[in-house]
């Protein structure tokens, strides 16, 4: 039997805005306010991570994450408003292609 499959992101001026795996990197920065704790969670290094978060900050018209530097009471990262509204919109768009993928598979006549 065959699917429609494919994966679905979101792109700005100057390339990739926020996929599947950005928006998974985000949550994680929530959940643990790091970027080294949400890399690690992911398999992935800091400065991979720091890049995809950089990226996407230099991208939107408002920071999605803040850093506040290391020192006696430690460093953190937060993920904003503006954030929290990417991964959302991020969420509703990816769950309209999942059913769009299962509609278009139940057509198939191959």
């Amino acid at each position: 039997m065959y699917k429609v499959s494919g994966n679905v992101w979101i792109e700005g001026r100057h390339g990739a805005f926020i996929g599947l795996g950005r928006m998974k990197l985000l949550e994680r920065i929530k959940e643990h306010g790091s970027i080294t704790v949400a890399a690690r969670s992911m398999k992935m290094s800091y400065r991979q991570a720091w890049e995809l978060v950089d990226s996407m900050n230099k991208e939107s018209v408002k920071p999605l994450v803040v850093t506040a530097a290391g020192g006696v009471g430690g460093g953190g990262t937060v993920v904003t408003a503006e954030g929290d509204k990417a991964i959302k919109n991020y969420k509703q768009l990816f769950t309209r292609f999942e059913k769009f993928s299962k509609s278009e598979t139940a057509k198939l006549k191959i």
